[in-house]
């Protein structure tokens, strides 16, 4: 799944090295339409539905985030 994850941003942002960044949200690393796009892709990639509601820093702020984010997905959560 990290592997997946981290190419999908990679797609999306080949300038950021995603395996250290942290703050990807806070310090304005990804945008408005990089979170649409992430979104879209995550949606596609993990058959999972990113809500609303789940579109908070903390749980795009990094990789390890976002890999919470998937599983509590899948997982009902």
């Amino acid at each position: 799944m990290r592997e997946q994850l981290l190419a999908i941003l990679k797609d999306i942002k080949p300038e950021v090295d995603f395996e250290t960044a942290t703050t990807l949200i806070d310090d304005n690393i990804l945008d408005s339409f990089d979170i649409v796009t992430v979104v879209v892709e995550l949606n596609d990639a993990f058959d999972i539905e990113v809500s609303v509601d789940d579109l908070v820093p903390e749980n795009l702020n990094s990789v390890d985030a976002m890999i919470e984010l998937i599983n509590s997905l899948q997982n009902g959560l």
